[in-house]
């Protein structure tokens, strides 16, 4: 199952953040205990002052090509658990995400 839900404006993303991760990356899709899916993410950035969260939408901008203003924290703004929201075209952007998480590399 994928951690995103499509809608007309962009999709939303569940993820889970490592801050202070040494490298701001896409390490793949993750279950959970509770068999919710999620999409791992690590920046470089401290959980401090909303640094991580920043981090954390310009790094999915960057991914999926799409200005730094389309993407931004709609839940869990204090938690590691996060839902965020890509504005764009829903299609291209799950396609995208699900290329992203696939690869080690990513």
């Amino acid at each position: 199952m994928d951690p995103w839900r499509y809608s007309a404006q962009g999709i939303a993303v569940s993820v889970r953040v490592t801050p202070r991760g040494g490298s701001d990356a896409i390490d793949g899709i993750e279950t959970l205990a509770n068999g919710r899916s999620v999409l791992k993410v690590r920046v470089r950035a401290i959980a401090d002052g909303g640094a991580a969260n920043r981090a954390v939408t310009e790094l999915l901008a960057k991914a999926l090509g799409v200005p730094k203003s389309s993407a931004r924290v709609l839940s869990g703004a204090t938690s590691r658990l996060k839902q965020i929201a890509v504005d764009g075209d829903p299609r291209r952007l799950g396609e995208m995400l699900r290329n992203l998480s696939a690869s080690p590399d990513a």
